[in-house]
């Protein structure tokens, strides 16, 4: 029984888990009607449910950063890349009051998907045959990037009344749940199968452990690095499709803000090691609930904008040390003192 309880919690999917438990007991007791889920013209609607949907940005782009920092980098660009890609979507389709695309909807979403794939594979070249530090590398277009999303707006936030754009990140007729969990549940499936059933999963995470001796087993870090950088890049920008669309607006100075720090955020509570090598998708979709769930609640709960990203940084660090093992062979070896110390006393007082 005891070797079973420790093979439960030396799973990487354990330690999120409980944090996300813990997160929705907090909820269960502080916030009103948190588990009510009500159906409103054949959708569902509840708190859950707008969780699920508000994260599912960050889900893509965790998905993305996982594979990033598992070859040892980060990508500093996601949130810009986002902004990007839902500046140009909107862009193309337009803001015609009559709800009238001025170019094909689907036209629109790949051409933000090339863009988005190319502002990738640009992080890519830099890191993986420029050998440029990644934080440099991917730093360019995050302080770039807004201002390209900005030329691409010419300035304005562009309103996009083509109904269509709205089921990206809303419902579509006849799927009870937003659209945007039917994305990220598709990236995700196709991810887990590449990953399971190729060796690329295996060489990410040599990359990651020892590029060096990698490249000597005849690995092409090169490569390995440009692809996992070209798919974030991607991730990015389905992530950016999903959060104009929520607004149905492009907003280049606000979309995807600080949301490169989510991810990472994200990833690291998943227990992905930020120092490369093995990784968990599933923990860093955990990991982004756990991200989203916190925003939520808090705001629920009263806390102003100005405070939430100190009281975010506070849970976020208590989740990280719970999760961390030597902080808890530590904390478990002071209890263990404590109590041995009382059972002294008491031995020599009796």
């Amino acid at each position: 029984m005891q070797n079973r309880l420790k093979n439960i919690t030396k799973s990487r999917l354990f330690w999120p888990l409980m944090a996300l438990a813990l997160m929705i007991v907090f909820n269960i007791i502080f916030v009103d009607d948190f588990l009510k889920i009500e159906i409103k013209d054949g959708n569902l609607f509840g708190r859950i449910i707008d969780i699920i949907n508000r994260a599912a940005p960050l889900m893509l782009m965790a998905i993305g950063m996982t594979l990033v920092i598992a070859t040892g980098g980060t990508d500093l660009s996601v949130g810009s890349v986002a902004a990007i890609s839902g500046a140009l979507v909107c862009s193309l389709i337009g803001g015609d009051f009559k709800g009238v695309a001025q170019h094909p909807f689907a036209v629109a979403i790949l051409a933000a998907l090339a863009v988005s794939l190319l502002a990738g594979a640009w992080n890519g070249f830099l890191v993986g045959k420029l050998g440029i530090q990644p934080v440099v590398a991917t730093l360019i277009l995050f302080v770039a990037g807004r201002g390209i999303a900005q030329l691409i707006t010419e300035g304005q936030i562009i309103t996009v009344y083509y109904k269509p754009f709205a089921f990206l990140g809303g419902f579509a007729p006849g799927i009870p749940i937003p659209f945007s969990i039917i994305i990220v549940a598709i990236v995700l499936t196709i991810v887990l199968l590449v990953l399971k059933k190729t060796a690329l999963g295996l060489f990410i995470e040599s990359v990651g452990v020892n590029a060096t001796s990698s490249r000597f087993t005849g690995i092409s870090v090169t490569k390995i690095k440009f692809l996992v950088y070209t798919f974030s890049g991607l991730c990015a920008g389905i992530a950016g499709l999903i959060i104009s669309s929520m607004i149905r607006a492009a907003d280049a100075n606000n979309a995807g803000l600080m949301s490169e720090m989510d991810a990472i955020l994200a990833v690291a509570i998943g227990g992905t090691s930020m120092a490369g090598g093995r990784f968990s998708i599933g923990a860093s979709m955990i990991g982004a609930l756990i991200v989203q769930s916190i925003t939520t609640t808090l705001y629920a709960v009263g806390v102003s904008a100005q405070v939430l990203p100190l009281i975010k940084a506070i849970v976020v660090i208590a989740i990280c040390l719970v999760q961390a093992e030597e902080f808890r062979r530590k904390a478990f070896g002071i209890f263990a003192k404590k109590g041995g110390v009382q059972n002294e006393k008491a031995a020599a007082k009796l």
